[in-house]
This record gives structure tokens, C-alpha cells and sequence, in this order.
């Protein structure tokens, strides 16, 4: 099982005038991760630091990265980056390695760059703040990127087994050697045995929009069951309504945003985040987005 890790000597000194940091990915104007972490260096007391938006693809990453000057202490890498974001450290975590992706890019003393994966991070705790313990069952729907992140979770929380369903056979089969390096059970199974698939402990759904809407009225819902959905707007999903009319407990993908950016701030910052003052920031905002 992988365990937690942090860059070599920590995250990046508070001491200073100016440190900055950014979310990168493309598009990104609609990234509400700025309102999290400057949310959190006010409240901290952290003068001097600011988070911002950068548009970058992923073939652009690692010439921004090498254009940053010694104020920037660390970005939050989205789609579509993640994998690019392992070829510009020069260490990876053995969490990201293992999934393939890194969302995180820290700033080390030495002015290089610590690639690490807090989506996984924050998936364990939004799973574990849910009710969900060691030996669960969990089915996974979708076999993307956030799919493997989601198996990382589920090995670090001594999951039973995992089931993943996935329309595409091949992208199930990218998953194996995933699992295998996390020492994980796993099962694929098709499309059309997704209603079956979700008589488990915990469902994690990580397709697109609309994808997973289907499944809504017909999923036989066990009200121990706890459901993940990795999207956030619109919110509720119809399998999230579906599953809390059932009194199922229901975590969402802004539960993430949340989990994933206190890992990072704590880690650009060196510093405790202050998790309220980041919470209600993020509730505010997404209340009054257009």
C-alpha cells in the first residue's frame, strides 16, 4: 500500500515579500481552486502570497514551468496536464508515479520541482469522513484519469476489491498494471452490468456529465451504500439525488476541490490550512457562480 509523502524538506519558506502560486490547465476560467487558497492565505495571515489562473495545455507545461522565477512556490495541475506534470520534477511521489498523474508541482529549496497527487489524498478523506472503512466493496464507473486515483483511494483505505465499469474494454485494461502496482484486486466488467455493479459498499463515479444518468432510476439503492460522484456542477447528478432519496450518504466532486487544495496549500505553504475559512470561501463562490 503507498503511503502518504511530502517534498524533500517541506513546502516552500513563508518568510518573503512574495510568493505565488496558480491552478494550470486549459481551459481554466472557470477554476474555482484561486478562491480556495487565497481564501486560505488571508486567513492564515500569509501576506505576500497570491494564486492566480494560467491557461496551458499540456504540450506548454513544462516551458512555463522552467519560466517561473524563485518567488513561485507551487502550482495545482487539471486537465489536461497531469501527466505532463511528471516530466518537469525532478522527484515523483510514489502515489503519482503509481497512478500515472500528478495534480501537484511543489517548489523544493533546491529551486526543483516535487510532483505528488493529492486528488488521491483527498479521495481517501472524503471516503473516510463518509463512513467508509477497511474491507469495503467498491465499483468504480469510468476508467479515465480520476478512475485511477480512485483506485489508489480505494488501496489505501484496504478496500475488499474493486469492480470497474467502463463502455471502452481496452481502457479497463489500462487500469491493470495500476492496480497490480498498488497491490489491488481488481474486476472489469462492461457497461451493461453497471446496475449490477453498484450493489457495493462505496460507488465511485468518475464519468463526464450525463454519462452516469441512466443508471438513476434504476440502481436498487442499499442505504449503507456511500456515493462518490467526482462532479460538481450541475449538482445534484441524477445518480446523486437517485442515491440520497435512497439515504445514501453522498460526497461530490466539490467535496474534492476542497480535500485535494488543502493537501496542496499545506504543501506550497508549509503551514496548517486553515480548512473553515477555505470551506466557506469555496461554498460562496460556487453559490454565486454564474
Amino acid at each position: 500500500m503507498l503511503g502518504d509523502s511530502r517534498p524533500c524538506g517541506g513546502g516552500a519558506s513563508v518568510a518573503g515579500s512574495v510568493h505565488k502560486a496558480a491552478v494550470v490547465g486549459k481551459p481554466i476560467a472557470h477554476s474555482l481552486s484561486p478562491v480556495i487558497h487565497n481564501a486560505g492565505y488571508a486567513a492564515a495571515g500569509l501576506d505576500g502570497w497570491s494564486y492566480t489562473r494560467i491557461e496551458c495545455a499540456a504540450a506548454e507545461l513544462a516551458d512555463l514551468v522552467a519560466g517561473l522565477g524563485p518567488e513561485w512556490a507551487g502550482l495545482s495541475v487539471t486537465m489536461p496536464g497531469k501527466e505532463a506534470a511528471l516530466a518537469v520534477a525532478a522527484e515523483v511521489s510514489p502515489v503519482a508515479a503509481a497512478v500515472g498523474a500528478a495534480n501537484t508541482l511543489v517548489r523544493r529549496p533546491d529551486g526543483s520541482w516535487y510532483a505528488d497527487n493529492t486528488d488521491v489524498t483527498g479521495m481517501v478523506e472524503v471516503l473516510t469522513e463518509a463512513g467508509v472503512g477497511a474491507g469495503a466493496t467498491v465499483t468504480v464507473l469510468g476508467a479515465g484519469g480520476t478512475a485511477r486515483a480512485a483506485l489508489a483511494a480505494a488501496a489505501r483505505l484496504q478496500a475488499a476489491g474493486v469492480t470497474v465499469i467502463a463502455r471502452r474494454a481496452a481502457a479497463v485494461a489500462e487500469l491493470t498494471p495500476v492496480a497490480h502496482t498498488l497491490g489491488l484486486a481488481l474486476t472489469a466488467a462492461p457497461w451493461s452490468e453497471a446496475v449490477a455493479s453498484t450493489n457495493a459498499d462505496v460507488l465511485i463515479s468518475t464519468v463526464p456529465k450525463g454519462a452516469a444518468d441512466g443508471l438513476a432510476d434504476a440502481v436498487a439503492w442499499r442505504p449503507t451504500t456511500v456515493l462518490f460522484d467526482a462532479i460538481y456542477d450541475p449538482w445534484p447528478t441524477p445518480l446523486a439525488a437517485s442515491a440520497a432519496a435512497a439515504g445514501c450518504r453522498v460526497v461530490s466532486g466539490l467535496d474534492l476541490l476542497l480535500a485535494q487544495a488543502i493537501g496542496q496549500f499545506e504543501q506550497f505553504t508549509g503551514v496548517p490550512a486553515p480548512r473553515a475559512a477555505m470551506s466557506s470561501a469555496l461554498t460562496a463562490a460556487y453559490a454565486n457562480r454564474p
